[in-house]
């Protein structure tokens, strides 16, 4: 059940990622520096390949969340919720912060990254937890 419910999570933040800068696109390409094509797509694309990356990356975050949870005793949704949260706001968040800092990025960047890696980690935390 430990994979099903990690897998499940994976795709759940995936999938949230979707939404999250499908919404907030315009803002993430400005902040990022984003080249955009005629159309105000990226310029270039976006091949398979980055989105098979993106999904490993967060497999691995959510497996090694189901073993400090399991490691820590988190089992119930709202011990889930939070400690998904406060792993993403105080753990990623500031990598993020950190990252775009030395690289002179815009606070609006690690804003809407940091945004959804609170909220990504909120949700695979509540997941993990549901199983």
């Amino acid at each position: 059940m430990e994979l099903v419910s990690v897998l499940v999570a994976t795709l759940a933040a995936f999938a949230s990622g979707a939404a999250y800068y499908g919404a907030l696109a315009d803002p993430w390409m400005v902040a990022s520096g984003v080249e955009r094509d005629a159309e105000g797509k990226p310029k270039g694309g976006q091949t398979p390949a980055i989105f098979a990356i993106a999904f490993l990356c967060q497999l691995i975050v959510a497996g090694m969340m189901r073993h400090v949870f399991s490691l820590s005793g988190i089992e119930t949704l709202g011990a889930g919720f939070l400690a998904g949260l406060g792993i993403g706001l105080f753990f990623i968040t500031p990598w993020i912060a950190l990252n775009n800092l030395y690289s002179m990025r815009p606070r609006m960047l690690t804003i809407i990254d940091g945004g959804y890696a609170a909220l990504a980690c909120a949700i695979i935390g509540l997941i993990l937890t549901l199983f």
